[in-house]
């Protein structure tokens, strides 16, 4: 079974406002954001085959990359990063993840 998760934002899920902290713990919120997904669909993170990574500003891609490492094991999931003009709430970053079981 394919389960996709559709973009997830820094978005703390009790006050629905942007965690601050910068680019590594906006990071952090996603991936947990991600998890709790995937957990709800009866899934798990590491079944994570593809991820798109949104970054309004690209020189944060090795700080979302040591986030990710704490979230994934090697071989990580293929993933796709793409620099983009601004994202809902002035996040910095949002991903999506497409998940195999």
């Amino acid at each position: 079974d394919t389960i996709y998760l559709s973009g997830q934002t820094p978005l703390d899920p009790l006050t629905m406002e942007l965690v601050g902290g910068g680019i590594k713990a906006q990071a952090r919120q996603v991936f947990e954001n991600l998890n709790a997904v995937a957990k709800a669909a009866e899934s798990e993170l590491s079944h994570a085959v593809k991820l798109t990574i949104y970054l309004t500003d690209l020189n944060n891609f090795q700080s979302v990359n040591k986030v990710m490492s704490d979230y994934f094991e090697e071989p990580y999931p293929a993933r796709v990063t793409v620099g983009v003009a601004s994202l809902p709430k002035a996040a910095s970053v949002e991903i999506d993840a497409i998940l195999v079981v």
